[in-house]
């Protein structure tokens, strides 16, 4: 459908029936893959989503803001689930575990949170980034997940004892983005150094 809109992020649904994005009023749209009509409005209470995820089951979708509220929506009833006061400063990434049991989340704080996706409750917080956490990917099997900040490094951190086992720097500059290969393998990093830069897993 031709037309413009408020938008800052965007996803297709895990089973590309929908497009979620997030606008700069702190609401998140679902959109109609195969119409490309607007289907529902989901209002985080938010300022300007930054960042929005739909976990793998299908079940949930979650929004980060500005000013550091996450909200948890059941897709099914289009309802918030939890919203979520953790973090004291914008939600720059968030990703759900393939489970879609966990959900981390990352911010300009500086730190990387755990969530219970079900209970809404804080898990685990992890500290180790000096600057902006920019992107967080869990590993496919759920054992580790890693981060990328403007402090230009990628860290590997380890689920079951919520500690960084290890620290990437060869970025000269902030690092976007950070995901990993269907299998665990490979991890994958942009920077704007203007470098994409490919890791083996484990280190």
């Amino acid at each position: 459908e031709n037309g413009t809109v408020d938008s800052w992020t965007v996803i297709f649904s895990p089973d590309g029936k929908y497009i979620a994005s997030g606008n700069r009023n702190g609401k998140v749209n679902l959109y109609s893959v195969e119409t490309g009509k607007l289907e529902e409005t989901l209002d985080t209470k938010g300022k300007c989503t930054l960042s929005i995820a739909f976990s793998p089951d299908g079940k949930y979708l979650v929004s980060g803001a500005m000013d550091g509220i996450i909200s948890i929506f059941e897709l099914e009833s289009k309802k918030v689930k939890h919203s979520i006061e953790e973090h004291a400063m914008p939600i720059r990434s968030l990703a759900f575990s393939q489970d879609s049991t966990k959900l981390l989340t990352g911010s300009d704080d500086g730190h990387i949170k755990l969530f219970d996706v079900a209970a809404g409750t804080l898990l685990a917080t992890m500290s180790g980034h000096t600057s902006w956490v920019l992107a967080v990917a869990f590993s496919p099997d759920g054992e580790h997940f890693a981060s990328s900040s403007c402090d230009n490094s990628v860290k590997v951190w380890e689920i079951s004892t919520k500690q960084c086992i290890h620290t990437f720097i060869e970025h000269t500059d902030q690092v976007w983005g950070v995901r990993y290969n269907k299998d665990g393998t490979r991890l994958i990093s942009v920077s704007d150094d203007g470098c994409l830069n490919v890791y083996s897993i484990p280190v």
